[in-house]
């Protein structure tokens, strides 16, 4: 399972998908422009959500 961290206070979050409770899994994601963004998602293809934020920052993953 994915674990985000929060890289300011050290929190971190697990999620599951709440269609089949599998573990998100961490993935990026190219936008148009080219730039990459961090999300996270369904392994059995139930859709994908943007990482976590904390502290007004986005959350990271080491997976």
């Amino acid at each position: 399972m994915a674990t985000y961290s929060c890289a300011k206070c050290g929190m971190g979050v697990n999620a599951t998908c709440a269609k089949c409770d599998a573990p998100l899994e961490n993935d990026n994601l190219e936008l148009p422009d080219g730039r990459n963004v961090q999300i996270s998602k369904c392994p059995n293809g139930h859709g994908k959500i943007k990482s976590p934020m904390c502290c007004g920052e986005d959350m990271s993953c080491s997976i």
